[in-house]
């Protein structure tokens, strides 16, 4: 798993739950929705706000700001003020544990 870094074990990630991680100095937001694992940087793209603030439904976020929704699968935008995605990383599970690797495009 070249690339791929520690993130947390998988039980500290609940369905339907998040968990805020560093890795490389960054952070990020790790999602358990329907049985899946997914990673997204920890900002909202209209004004850098934390996404880890806001609330998960289903597969959206939305930043505690000024509302602006994220599909956690994939980063990209839903709703205005954020027309931009936020970074998205790949998840792996291996052993119990969540490996993430950093996007950085």
């Amino acid at each position: 798993m070249s690339d791929f870094q520690l993130a947390c074990p998988a039980d500290e990630v609940p369905e339907g739950g998040m968990q805020l991680v560093e890795l490389d100095e960054r952070l990020v937001i790790l999602f358990h929705v329907d049985g899946q694992y997914y990673c997204l940087d920890d900002v909202c793209t209209h004004d850098g706000g934390p996404l880890s603030d806001g609330e998960l439904l289903g597969c959206e976020i939305a930043c505690p700001r000024h509302g602006a929704k994220f599909d956690v699968r994939n980063g990209e935008a839903l709703t205005m003020p954020a027309t931009q995605a936020t970074a998205a990383h790949e998840v792996k599970l291996d052993g119990g544990n969540i490996y993430v690797k950093i996007n950085d495009d």
